[in-house]
């Protein structure tokens, strides 16, 4: 891999437990990309270690791995303004159905309790009122933890009809659709939490796993806070073992998602409808897509450029100066990133 150029205005984020370098051995390919016999310590580890990926880290490195790579190294972008609006958008189709309230959290099992009751909440308003929106999700899949949250769910009003479908909402500064590619993107972006969700309704949730790789202690009492919440939303605990039984039974009275999957675009100025789009879950498409990332974020391989027939993106990457895809270029400041998924992480 050519190394990119130095620049000063970029400095690497650095971790302090950082290991040193570790010798393995590829005797796989990764999706075209070249192989390493050496890598540092996996981006995996070095960032998400004790996190999880996260949805947006999967559709991010789809979108362009090389842009991911640079933007673990040396920062999130700058929120742009249109960024703010569709973070905006997202918070006010959040509060037209969930209420939410604020809980100090002391200690990280705090914090994982209060995300199990936020799903558990949303659940119980998705069967007895057929809407709920942001809601969160977690999972072990393809060897790791994975967590994201659904901008909304719907509950099918035909009685025969049991499977959720599962919604995105896109909004859009024109009044024009967005290119093929940034499609793609948001189908995979669904189709990942379909993942999550029948992964959760269908296997019994690894507990074990779930409390070593969070470091939690699940005997350990939560703070007053927490718990006078969790009883004022019906689940009657003390400590997060308490809240974890809740989850499972929740998790296994739940059916799969439905197939078919929608997505939908609005315009930012009015938030008026451009286009819904329903399409059909493709398990094989998501998992494959999803095996191929991980080879990227476990350091199996060095991270791909976008296929050139999309280097359009690259006009909008902030990081497109220091890019060998672009040595020929005359770039000469950092853009802002304009359309990359990593606006908005789910």
């Amino acid at each position: 891999m050519t190394e990119p150029p130095p620049t000063p205005s970029l400095s690497p984020q650095t971790d302090k437990n950082k290991s040193p370098e570790i010798p393995i051995e590829i005797v796989s390919g990764g999706c075209g990309s070249r192989k390493r016999s050496r890598v540092f310590e996996s981006l995996l580890h070095r960032f998400r270690r004790k996190r999880g990926l996260s949805v947006t880290d999967i559709t991010s490195a789809e979108w362009c791995e090389k842009q991911m790579e640079y933007y673990l190294l040396f920062g999130r972008p700058k929120v742009s303004k249109a960024m703010k609006a569709g973070i905006a958008r997202h918070t006010v189709l959040e509060e037209e159905v969930v209420k939410r309230v604020e809980v100090r959290l002391k200690t990280v099992e705090d914090e994982w309790a209060v995300k199990l009751m936020n799903f558990m909440a949303g659940v119980n308003q998705l069967l007895f009122e057929g809407l709920t929106r942001e809601l969160p999700l977690i999972g072990f899949v393809e060897g790791v933890w994975m967590v994201g949250v659904v901008d909304e769910i719907q509950m099918p009003a035909i009685e025969t009809e049991k499977s959720p479908t599962l919604v995105e909402t896109k909004t859009r500064v024109q009044a024009t659709l967005p290119a093929e590619p940034q499609q793609r993107n948001a189908r995979l972006q669904l189709m990942c939490y379909k993942f999550l969700w029948d992964n959760l309704v269908a296997n019994e949730f690894p507990s074990r796993k779930f409390l070593d790789f969070f470091s939690l202690n699940p005997h350990s009492n939560l703070s007053e806070e927490v718990i006078a919440h969790s009883c004022k939303s019906g689940f009657a605990a003390e400590t997060l073992d308490d809240l974890m039984r809740y989850f499972q039974n929740t998790c296994s009275m739940l059916p799969p998602a439905h197939d078919q999957l929608l997505l939908r675009y609005e315009l930012q100025e009015d938030h008026s409808l451009l286009h819904e789009f329903d399409f059909t879950y493709d398990p094989d498409w998501v998992k494959g897509q999803t095996q191929c990332t991980l080879e990227f974020w476990q350091g199996e391989r060095e991270a791909r450029y976008t296929a050139e027939v999309e280097r359009w993106k690259c006009k909008y990457c902030q990081f497109a100066s220091v890019c060998p895809t672009n040595a020929d270029s005359n770039h000469s400041i950092i853009k802002p990133l304009l359309s990359s998924p990593l606006s908005s992480p789910k």
